[in-house]
């Protein structure tokens, strides 16, 4: 094979193994990798359209390259960025189609960031991952040589099947998010899954739920009203556009103090599988425990396993939720004398010396 011309037949074998990569995020670099030794290509890379982040797919050869690419913020002025539209209209564009061959010699993005990484020629293949704009950008060398009219022609097959591959990984991706957070929810643990970029991808019902004026969601973004909380969590977002798509998010747990409710806790947990499709951008599950109220325990539960007697068990589930004693025994229409009274015995009974030594024996039994 030239070195500029495109083995077809290699190029289809790629194509029927797009599927690996609506299922498997991890498979794309290996599939680019592929698809760059097909067409007679050094490097290849996934970008979106309005979105530019450096945790896109790309292949090995290129790291270096994409990392110096968005540290010096040349994705704010690369000149291919505007042969997006004529992409996504289906043709396959070049740099020769943009930019003529003197321009080219004398672009700052190019003297500084492709020529110095050994690449010099470019194609652009635009694909739709749902309603967003993607597009697999193809690197050769000057040894390699410049996309001809029949590359172009040869390379314009890959567009829909992207687009399968994308749409479907998308569609499962967010199948996936669903069954993470629906599980929770039928624990009745909130929780809520942020993308890249800090926006609110999916939220449980447990979340929905728990949501009030000092904890909500505002334009797809978690707000809190505790000012120190929140600025936590404004780092926590950082970091999760800084970490590498393939990393987990090297975060603490944040707690959110409420006025007249109990603090909650915000907890990260990492975002497996396919729900981290690139074209769904999940990076991070949040878990908020204690936004709701706990659910009280089951009375009977409780005297059985402590020997208390029915009106004794009643406070000590009401309890347990983290209602005080003067709630509980409005709640339980007796007195507060006759509600410490049982509390006594409780205690007796149960070996704790204080409420939240209650509550820790009782949510064992739940």
């Amino acid at each position: 094979m030239k070195a500029n011309k495109i083995d077809g037949e290699e190029l289809s074998k790629v194509l029927n193994r797009l599927g690996e990569a609506a299922v498997n995020p991890e498979a794309w670099r290996a599939i680019m990798d592929d698809i760059c030794k097909a067409v007679g290509a050094s490097a290849a890379l996934l970008l979106q359209s309005d979105i530019r982040t450096p945790d896109v797919p790309r292949t090995e050869s290129i790291d270096e390259g994409t990392k110096f690419y968005f540290r010096n913020n040349w994705h704010l002025r690369d000149p291919r960025a505007r042969a997006f539209p004529r992409m996504m209209a289906g043709e396959v564009v070049t740099d020769l189609d943009v930019m003529t061959p003197e321009q080219i010699r004398a672009d700052p993005m190019y003297n500084e960031v492709l020529f110095p990484y050994g690449y010099r020629w470019f194609a652009g293949i635009g694909f739709w991952a749902d309603r967003a704009a993607w597009a697999l950008t193809i690197q050769r060398t000057g040894r390699e040589g410049a996309f001809e009219a029949r590359d172009k022609q040869m390379l314009a097959q890959l567009a829909p099947r992207l687009t399968e591959t994308a749409t479907l990984a998308t569609a499962i991706g967010r199948v996936a998010l669903t069954s993470m957070t629906d599980v929770l929810d039928r624990v009745r643990q909130p929780a809520l899954v942020l993308n890249r970029e800090g926006m609110v991808l999916r939220t449980n019902e447990a979340a929905d739920r728990g949501f009030d004026d000092e904890i909500r969601i505002r334009e797809r973004r978690l707000v809190l009203r505790d000012k120190q909380a929140m600025a936590r969590l404004d780092q926590l977002i950082s970091l999760i556009r800084s970490t590498p798509d393939a990393a987990a998010v090297p975060a603490s747990p944040i707690l959110v103090r409420r006025t007249a409710k109990p603090p909650v806790v915000l907890r990260v947990l990492p975002v497996d599988g396919a729900a981290r499709s690139v074209f769904l951008g999940a990076r991070a599950m949040l878990i908020l425990s204690n936004l709701t109220p706990r659910a009280a325990p089951d009375p009977g539960l409780i005297g059985q396993a402590f020997d208390l007697t029915p009106a004794e068990s009643r406070l000590a589930a009401l309890l347990a939720t983290g209602t005080s004693i003067a709630s509980a025994a409005e709640h339980l229409r007796i007195s507060r004398e006759t509600a410490r009274n049982h509390l006594k015995s409780i205690f007796s009974k149960t070996g704790a010396h204080r409420q939240s030594e209650l509550v820790t024996l009782v949510s064992q039994l739940v």
